[in-house]
């Protein structure tokens, strides 16, 4: 063999030494077929530092390639890292993430489950047979006898923990429950609740279209609306001054009349309220027609007198829910319920009507309201919606000075919540909204939660992840962690480590102010002089009413667990809605959301202008 044969037959490995040069493996040196005789020394290390390699070279620097085939499989793997990575960065930033309850402890799906109960436990006139709650049976079965021309008013809600029917409350709980079905219809059915809510307002609705009489055979103005029943009677057994359950009842529990001069506020209420049903119970044709007949016939009436007015007012009318639901304006829920009867027929004289109307609405509104979305005050929930429509189906002139004027205050109101420029919160974090109130605070947080989780839904829709304000800035991320804190507040993440919702958590408020769950369901008959016992009795209630969010803690976090102290633990149905409205927004979305854009978010983003044309 040839000294150059042998040369081109060496195989070796390069190792790398400490001066940086290629030298031979020592594992390898056995395998080296050369003869050193046969070169001087010189020659030896000159030809050895220039041999030839069979490999190619991929840099200077004596780095050389080995195996071609993984090299390029290399190349190909690193320039698909470089470019998944900003495809990643870029994608995170424009799919919205999956909620985890934002970080919540809580049980979220429970707690709804609860909260939904409460209304089966509030419901007036036969019992239902396969109801969960088994304090209660038939009752307020003669509701509306006594009154003029003997009205069949059974039905409805009891309103708190007393009997009373309040219809505003009843069609402002309707209507908010409602909405939260046409937004978030998903998750109810994913969580097996869709059957139960719509059972719920099913209910209510069904009693409220009681509650509108037209007189046929007057001018096309008039109307008589019911707006109470119980509580009205001077005889000394009444709903005031008997602690009794609804079952035990017997005294005249007759409606209050009004005019629908006299009810503006209750008649506009009403008529959202059978609006968003219609929508809800769109699959029972015959009651949404009914429903959408009903609230367009109360809405002309309502709009065709000359003088108009809040139901509270008037003596008759509703002299006796002023001490508990005193209305300060009744412009707010006209518009209201214009918007809500645009959304049910597609009519746009109704949207005409709530555009021209919001600037005077709002005027009207009194200013320790401002903010405050409640049974009494539609300003906010008003402006949501018209910015729902600008950004979703945006219906060009003439509405567009109304959609920015609402989008201006709603991105106020948004500030507002996250921020310290207006609200300010108790120690342990709770929003106090409504300026001059001191106690029952969680009704207001419950339903500024709703807007703002909704808010924020909206905003990741339309992928903005950030809205500024005249002074400040919030983003969607900020609106979810504000109403995760409230709600964390009420669940448990308090002061006083207490759950305000009846049934969920360790510890939670078991002297309620509730006339049914604190006398026993030990089949006995309790009149009004007996009842009185249980009212001032030191034990906690017999019956559990799962599902109540009592008033709650006042502005320095205090709660005191007294039943005879309904500013702390009465519950309302009002107050309720709202606070099932709260947990569905804060609600994971199904897995596969199918009406959601730019992200699974469980929201149903065309669902409520399925009425709606598209402009001409």
């Amino acid at each position: 063999m040839s000294n150059s044969e042998k040369f081109n037959s060496v195989q070796y490995v390069h190792t790398i030494s400490e001066a940086g040069r290629l030298l031979p493996s020592a594992s390898r040196w056995n395998s080296i077929e050369l003869d050193f005789n046969l070169l001087p020394q010189s020659s030896l290390n000159e030809n050895f530092e220039s041999l030839p390699s069979r490999f190619s070279k991929s840099v200077d620097f004596n780095l050389f390639v080995k195996d071609k085939i993984h090299f390029k499989r290399f190349v190909v793997v690193a320039a698909f890292i470089i470019l998944i990575i900003p495809a990643l960065i870029l994608l995170k930033h424009f799919y919205p993430p999956r909620n985890n309850h934002n970080g919540s402890s809580h049980n979220i799906t429970l707690a709804l489950n609860k909260a939904l109960l409460f209304f089966d436990a509030q419901k007036s006139g036969p019992f239902v047979e396969n109801s969960l709650i088994r304090f209660r049976g038939n009752s307020g079965m003669n509701d509306g006898h006594g009154s003029e021309k003997h009205p069949n008013l059974v039905g409805g809600f009891y309103d708190a923990g007393n009997n009373i029917k309040f219809s505003f409350t009843t069609a402002y709980t309707v209507t908010l429950l409602s909405w939260t079905v046409i937004e978030y219809h998903e998750k109810y059915e994913d969580i097996g609740e869709l059957d139960h809510v719509k059972d719920i307002i099913k209910w209510g609705s069904l009693y409220l279209l009681k509650l509108f009489v037209p007189q046929d055979n007057s001018s096309s103005t008039s109307a008589t609306i019911f707006s109470q029943v119980g509580g009205n009677n001077s005889n000394a057994e009444n709903d005031l001054t008997c602690w009794q359950r609804p079952e035990d009842m017997n005294y005249i529990r007759r409606g209050s009349v009004c005019d629908i001069s006299s009810a503006s506020d209750l008649a506009g209420e009403m008529v959202a309220a059978m609006s968003a049903t219609s929508l809800v119970l769109k699959e029972d044709k015959d009651i949404s027609d009914k429903l959408v007949k009903a609230a367009e016939e109360l809405f002309i009436r309502a709009n065709g007198t000359d003088k108009k007015g809040t139901y509270t007012t008037n003596d008759e009318c509703g002299g006796q829910a002023r001490q508990f639901y005193n209305s300060t304006s009744h412009k707010d829920e006209l518009v209201w319920g214009g918007i809500w009867l645009f959304f049910a027929t597609g009519n746009k004289t109704y949207l005409k009507y709530a555009t021209e109307n919001f600037a005077s609405a709002v005027e009207e509104q009194v200013a320790s309201d401002e903010g405050v979305f409640d049974w009494n005050n539609k300003i906010s929930a008003i402006s949501i919606l018209l910015t729902r429509i600008r950004y979703f189906r945006d219906l060009g002139y003439p509405y567009e000075s109304s959609f920015i004027s609402s989008t201006n205050k709603i991105d106020l109101l948004m500030c507002s919540y996250t921020s310290d420029l207006k609200y300010s919160k108790t120690e342990g974090g709770l929003i106090i909204l409504k300026l001059g109130t001191d106690a029952a605070l969680l009704q207001y947080a419950v339903t500024a939660t709703f807007l703002s989780k909704l808010y924020s839904d909206y905003l990741l829709i339309l992928r903005t992840p950030r809205r500024s304000c005249s002074n400040s800035a919030f983003s969607s991320e900020s609106l979810q962690e504000f109403a995760q804190s409230q709600v964390n507040y009420i669940l448990g993440d308090n002061p006083l480590k207490m759950s305000y919702v009846v049934g969920y958590g360790d510890t939670y408020p078991v002297q309620v102010h509730h006339r049914a769950a604190s006398i026993p369901w030990d089949g006995k008959r309790y009149t009004c002089s007996e009842g009185n016992q249980w009212l001032n009795a030191k034990r906690a209630n017999p019956n559990t009413i799962f599902g109540a969010m009592v008033a709650g803690p006042n502005k320095d976090d205090i709660f005191s667990d007294v039943r005879s102290q309904p500013w702390f633990t009465e519950p309302s149905i009002a107050s309720n809605a709202g606070l099932v409205a709260a947990l569905i927004a804060l609600h994971d979305p199904p897995s596969g959301s199918s009406h959601s854009i730019g992200g699974n978010l469980g929201i149903d983003k065309n669902g409520m202008f399925e009425n709606v044309k598209e402009v001409a």
